[in-house]
């Protein structure tokens, strides 16, 4: 039986979308639909939406739930680094927001087969669109040498142990599956003991934004966002790990200066103009009353910008 969907932040991100009747809102990461669904229905009677997803079988489920607002959605299969290309195509600019829900969704999470989590055993994928053709997790595991491994785990995962891990990976090799994989992490740093999360949460992530080459993924899709919002249009961006998040706060503010110049450059030579105006100064965090309805909640932070006009203003 597949688990339900549970949007992080509802409220707060249609508060900081600002969905109001007649708007125009674009998913980049419509999942199940959850945050879909009631951006649809705060939107109605004429509100519209355009969602993405790199994962197919995350937008049939998506046009199952939303069924009921099938003449006013449009759902495609494809990443959400072609923006700008797919709303432009759709006749879908400028809009008046733009949500993007980092990370896995339930879906995936709830499907051992789709090789994204060490509770249950399942083989080692990790790709958001397993007809992509490209690699997947098992292929990097048995591929690279211990030095590049452990590069990759340090880099993506940013774990302390990186080298010890890769080590034991690469005598435990040939890996096929996420629950192989998980007991030679857990070997590897002496099991779960004092810990707070398991063992392998680190590698497991490390392998999941390689093999979807997420963070790069992210870097070219937040300026197209950008692009297509209407003056006073919202981004609103959900992160689930510091680097999403530092990625998505470095572009935040750099797109809300008049100059970005190096400090010891004594006159502006870049001509950069701001785009954004920062809504949320600090990252949001569910309160303790979402992540006990919703562990998935817990390490989630949302931020907030507004487009401004080439004058500065809306």
């Amino acid at each position: 039986m597949r688990s339900v969907h549970i949007p992080v932040f509802l409220q707060a991100v249609l508060d900081g979308l600002r969905v109001r009747p007649g708007g125009r809102y674009v998913d980049g990461t419509v999942g199940g639909g959850g945050h879909a669904a009631h951006i649809l229905e705060l939107s109605a009677p004429d509100g519209r939406l355009l969602g993405l997803d790199r994962d197919a079988e995350a937008v049939a489920v998506a046009r199952s739930r939303l069924a009921d607002y099938a003449d006013r959605v449009t759902l495609l299969h494809t990443s959400f680094d072609r923006l700008a290309e797919v709303a432009r195509a759709q006749g879908f600019v400028p809009v008046d927001g733009v949500l993007f829900d980092l990370g896995l969704s339930s879906l995936q999470l709830a499907d051992p087969a789709r090789g994204f989590s060490f509770s249950a055993d399942g083989p080692l994928d990790m790709r958001f669109d397993p007809d992509s053709g490209g690699e997947t997790a098992a292929d990097l595991v048995n591929r690279l040498p211990g030095a590049e491994l452990a590069a990759l785990l340090r880099r993506y995962g940013e774990e302390p142990q990186a080298r010890r891990i890769a080590e034991a990976i690469v005598a435990a090799r040939p890996l096929h599956t996420t629950g192989e994989l998980a007991a030679v992490v857990e070997q590897a740093v002496g099991g779960r003991r004092g810990r707070r999360i398991h063992p392998a949460t680190r590698t497991f992530q490390a392998l999941r934004i390689a093999v979807n080459d997420e963070l790069a993924t992210i870097e070219r899709a937040l300026p197209q966002a950008v692009e297509i919002l209407a003056p006073g249009g919202r981004l609103v961006v959900i992160a689930f790990h510091s680097l999403e998040d530092r990625l998505v706060k470095r572009f935040m503010r750099r797109e809300s200066r008049d100059c970005i110049c190096p400090p010891e450059t004594p006159v502006c030579v870049c001509g950069h103009r701001a785009t954004l105006r920062m809504v949320t100064r600090k990252p949001l965090r569910p309160s303790a009353e979402e992540v006990a309805a919703n562990p998935r909640a817990r390490s989630a932070r949302l931020r907030v910008a507004e487009r401004i006009g080439p004058d500065g203003g809306r």
